[in-house]
């Protein structure tokens, strides 16, 4: 299994190519289930979890194929993949596919829209809270579709083809919003979401379905209204930048110093962010490429922030500040809202000579002079990379155990950084 060491004390200087948007390009795969025409798309990341999703969606009849590498093309531009679901052959997910990743799950709305049946196993994925499926289910249930569980496994049916409906989820989730406008694009009449996520990768996806013929109205907004088309057509489409690995570099240069320029980053989609790492004193900046990051003079300011659906701060990103803020001058409070099992990595923090305390869903993290470097373990994909932050700035050498967490959500992120001053190797074994 892989490992990530890391020798600390280096500035990172230079510029970052950012990828896809993992948590975009996973859904947007999953259209192709809707249409038997080819669905073209660009600026794939090259992920563990793209990979497994390639195998998922070619167990269900999808031909997928991956365009090539170009000449003078850069080593992090994102692959072009080609998909076609001319016939869906299989409407069962197994167990052993998606029990290793939570997005497979939302395979189910698209194959029960367009084969009015679907058996799909319970999912897996980080262990960081139990994040039941029952949002999902209910709103494919207001679509007229009849849910049963049998054995670990979702069995759902649509006699006629699902109808459209109102759909109000008790609560924001990303999945089940996902999920539910994929399968109401093809379902008969309107369908109405009411407290959607509006989360830029749902906003990534709707465009794209656009793009395919759906009809869909209040893109961005809470309340998405979207009108059945009998259906879908190919199209091509690129993802959006990752925001997360975004945040996750602008923390990484705001911990060691240095100047580097983010390419491709998209500001508009990580504001909250940004906002937080301007108040613990960091420069950033807009360029024409994408953004310029670099530590300002002096320490660190600590920040009070708690996780909160997109526009707020994600908690895809709480796990890399609480790094950063082991830096800072005094005490910082995060608090994480979303997720209620989403603090695996204090203890591996500890290690590395970290002073964090927790109390609840509270987590008070009082500024060390420094860190050093230990071996930790990864434990879920943001933990993972919470701890490289770490590590580049630990005294001596980290290393970091399990990283296929890393792997899941990260494209060749010791290249990136390495490239950039960081003195950080993966060794094989």
């Amino acid at each position: 299994m892989d490992k990530i060491e890391i020798i600390g004390g280096k500035q990172l200087n230079g510029k970052i190519q950012i990828s896809g948007a993992k948590n975009a390009a996973l859904p947007l795969m999953i259209t192709s289930l809707l249409t038997p025409d080819t669905l073209t798309l660009k600026n794939v990341p090259s992920l563990r979890d793209v990979n497994q999703l390639k195998r998922i969606l070619g167990n269900h009849g999808t031909d997928l194929t991956v365009e090539g590498k170009r000449a003078n093309g850069s080593q992090y531009a994102g692959e072009t993949y080609h998909l076609t679901a001319r016939d869906i052959v299989d409407t069962t997910a197994p167990y052993e596919m998606v029990s290793t990743m939570r997005a497979s799950f939302w395979v189910l709305g698209p194959i029960l829209a367009r084969c009015h049946e679907a058996k799909v196993s319970l999912p897996g994925g980080c262990a960081i809270g139990t994040r039941p499926v029952d949002l999902h289910l209910a709103g494919l249930e207001a679509l007229g579709a009849k849910i049963e569980l049998e054995d670990g496994y979702v069995l759902a049916t649509a006699n006629g083809g699902l109808k459209g409906g109102r759909v109000t989820f008790p609560k924001v989730s990303v999945g089940a919003t996902i999920n539910v406008l994929m399968a109401a694009t093809l379902a008969k009449g309107e369908t109405i979401i009411e407290n959607a996520a509006i989360e830029p990768e749902i906003g990534d996806v709707a465009n794209c379905l656009v793009k395919m013929g759906a009809k869909i109205e209040g893109i961005g907004t809470k309340t998405l209204h979207i009108q059945g088309v009998t259906n879908l057509e190919g199209t091509v489409h690129s993802v959006l930048p990752d925001r997360i690995e975004t945040g996750t570099f602008l923390m990484a240069v705001a911990a060691t110093g240095g100047e580097v320029e983010l390419l491709g980053a998209a500001p508009e989609t990580l504001t909250a962010s940004i906002d937080a790492l301007r108040s613990a004193g960091v420069s950033i900046e807009e360029t024409a490429d994408g953004l310029l990051v670099k530590r300002q003079n002096g320490q660190l300011k600590p920040v009070h922030i708690e996780t909160q659906p997109h526009p707020g701060f994600p908690t895809d990103l709480q796990a890399q500040l609480m790094a950063l803020m082991t830096m800072a001058d005094g005490r910082s409070v995060i608090r994480e809202t979303i997720f209620e099992n989403r603090f695996m990595h204090v203890q591996e923090l500890a290690r590395l000579g970290a002073n964090i305390s927790l109390n609840g869903d509270t987590a008070i993290i009082e500024g060390v002079k420094e860190l050093h470097g230990a071996p930790v373990m990864a434990t879920d994909l943001r933990a993972s990379v919470s701890l490289v932050i770490a590590g580049l700035v630990a005294k001596g050498t980290t290393t970091i155990n399990r990283v296929y967490h890393l792997d899941r959500g990260f494209e060749k992120i010791e290249e990136k950084l390495g490239n950039c001053g960081a003195e950080i190797n993966r060794i094989s074994e």
